[in-house]
């Protein structure tokens, strides 16, 4: 595998979550569901890929690329007619990637009561114009939320380079505190 240096940016500020911040909201129309009158769940993908996208591009004003789609839960069927609204925040920022967390929220149309119905995990790398890595600024958790997602990020970044054997097992010291292996 080619491993790439990663290039530096010297005018690189610290931002927080909410800076990058994108929300997007769809109405499922008959051409997004599949037979049962459900939105389909590769339509949601989509959506959710671009949403993340822009949240990780206004965190580094650079040009990112989905490097992965870490977690996707489906827990209730979107429905024909429903209104669906997409919320998208870097949870992470490590040297030239960032994780995105996404919630997605479906309104029902005649109470207008918004419930969270999905969620997902993708990660995006900055890259210069060659396609190369390039470094991210640093992110600063301000609430709660933020600062449990953040703290999260690093075991899933570490559980999955240990998946993609990039990492050994015995070096995953945020994985280890879990379970209390020395």
């Amino acid at each position: 595998m080619l491993s790439l240096p990663v290039k530096f940016q010297d005018d690189m500020k610290s931002k927080t979550p909410k800076e990058s911040l994108t929300i997007h909201t769809e109405l499922v129309l008959p051409n997004d569901t599949n037979v049962l009158g459900n939105l389909m769940g590769g339509k949601l993908l989509h959506w959710m890929d671009v949403v993340s996208a822009i949240a990780a591009h206004r965190h580094c004003n650079r040009v990112v690329v989905t490097a992965s789609v870490n977690n996707v839960s489906f827990s209730q069927p979107i429905r024909l007619g429903e209104i669906v609204t997409l919320q998208a925040k870097i949870s992470r920022a490590f040297t030239s990637s960032m994780e995105v967390f996404i919630d997605v929220w479906v309104e029902d149309n005649t109470k207008g009561k918004k419930t969270k119905c999905n969620e997902a995990i993708y990660t995006f790398v900055a890259v210069d114009q060659l396609g190369n890595p390039i470094n991210v600024p640093e992110l600063v958790p301000e609430t709660d939320e933020e600062k449990e997602r953040y703290a999260g990020a690093l075991r899933r970044r570490q559980l999955s380079l240990i998946l993609a054997g990039k990492m050994k097992p015995e070096d995953a010291n945020e994985l280890k505190a879990i379970f209390k292996v020395s």
